[in-house]
């Protein structure tokens, strides 16, 4: 059974950093596109990152470009989430998930893309 569970989330000052991971067990993350969501409070969920199968492609969200870089660990099965300069705005329940896309080379921030969910880790970010 595919799962997915994240961590590293925390109360972090503004400009600050956090890395979260994202832990895949029934399945090999080198198989999948994987991707990073965000949703605060009352709003929408949100693509926030996506990595290729192939692992050589990746997307951000405008909001996030610069400052966060998605990266993975085929040895640990584990996609990671490194986030800087963290803004009050990046408070959220983070959210990994999982998607078989139809070429390796492909990976897309959109909800409707993914079908398996981790449960989420909060990030607040506030001083």
């Amino acid at each position: 059974q595919l799962q997915l569970v994240e961590s590293g989330g925390g109360l972090v000052q503004p400009g600050g950093s956090l890395r979260l991971s994202c832990a895949a067990s029934g399945f090999a993350v080198h198989n999948y596109a994987i991707a990073w969501f965000r949703q605060a409070p009352g709003k929408e969920r949100e693509g926030v990152s996506c990595l290729t199968s192939s692992g050589g492609k990746t997307n951000y969200g405008d909001s996030v470009k610069g400052r966060f870089t998605i990266s993975r660990d085929n040895a640990k099965n584990t996609v990671y989430l490194q986030m800087n300069s963290l803004k009050v705005e990046d408070t959220a329940v983070y959210y990994c998930a999982a998607a078989r896309m139809a070429l390796q080379s492909m990976c897309f921030i959109g909800r409707s893309f993914y079908n398996d969910w981790g449960q989420g880790t909060q990030v607040t970010v506030s001083s």
